[in-house]
């Protein structure tokens, strides 16, 4: 069915791009996804930007790997999704890009436009129908998530992560100054209260409650402060952590729908 679709672009490697790139695929469509060289992804264990450090990466199925522009193209052909490192929107040698799916999100419109591809769809906050794209896909929790809007924008950004467990701000660690990340804990850890995770430079990150490591910012990663470098999830099921997230499923759904509404 794959090659009966026209090739997505989707922007962004990171866990919600990843659960769009699986709708993707599962539906047919061959997906490219591009990164930056050193991303800041947190949920590695279910991020296709982990290619990028790994070179290549399995998650429920799915296989990503690394690789040139100029073979992307066709390893998306045969069901692998390339991930290529393009800060910019690339050219694909030898084939169209039939849509563009800015999944970065970045809470803002970086330099998505109309005219870089027939199709092009926005993910989250920052964005507006027929200014910057042909369709947004609501990411905030609650009765919209994974909605396509065919006009306007989606909900601002609230700064204030969803309700686990009665858990919100709180499950986010942050980098409480500038430096390198250091961890004594791996993703899938059973953590506890006020227990030592790692340090950013010489300042000791601690796990706020009795939970999961969820999610942990690449080892070695250079970091500012205020940056989200960790996730720590209350509800103690490590299986969690290797699978694709409620959110990333449901606006993956809604990025497909709009698509297959797109092209057809």
């Amino acid at each position: 069915m794959a090659e009966q679709r026209q090739l997505v672009v989707v922007r962004g490697g990171g866990d919600l791009a990843t659960g769009i790139v699986w709708r993707l695929t599962r539906s047919g469509w061959p997906v490219i996804v591009t990164e930056l060289a050193s991303p800041l992804t947190v949920r590695r264990s279910v991020s296709l930007s982990a290619a990028v450090t790994e070179g290549e990466v399995s998650i429920e199925g799915m296989v990503g790997r690394q690789c040139s522009i100029a073979d992307a193209a066709e390893l998306a052909a045969s069901g692998v999704v390339p991930v290529v490192v393009a800060p910019d929107l690339p050219d694909v040698p030898g084939c169209a890009i039939g849509a563009v799916v800015d999944a970065r999100l970045a809470k803002r419109n970086l330099d998505t436009t109309l005219a870089d591809a027939p199709i092009v769809v926005a993910v989250g906050p920052g964005f507006t129908v027929d200014l910057d794209c042909h369709a947004v896909v609501e990411t905030q929790r609650g009765h919209r998530l994974g909605r396509v809007l065919w006009q306007g924008s989606a909900a601002p950004n609230t700064g204030t992560p969803g309700l686990v467990e009665g858990r919100g701000r709180e499950r986010v660690l942050r980098a409480a100054s500038d430096g390198v990340v250091r961890w004594q804990a791996a993703i899938g850890d059973h953590v506890y209260a006020d227990q030592l995770l790692g340090t950013v430079a010489d300042e000791a990150i601690h796990a706020p409650f009795d939970g999961v490591a969820r999610g942990l910012i690449l080892e070695g990663s250079t970091v500012v402060a205020g940056l989200k470098i960790g996730d720590v999830d209350p509800r103690v099921d490590p299986a969690m952590c290797w699978e694709i997230s409620d959110k990333a499923l449901a606006v993956g759904g809604g990025v497909t729908e709009a698509l297959a509404w797109l092209s057809r």
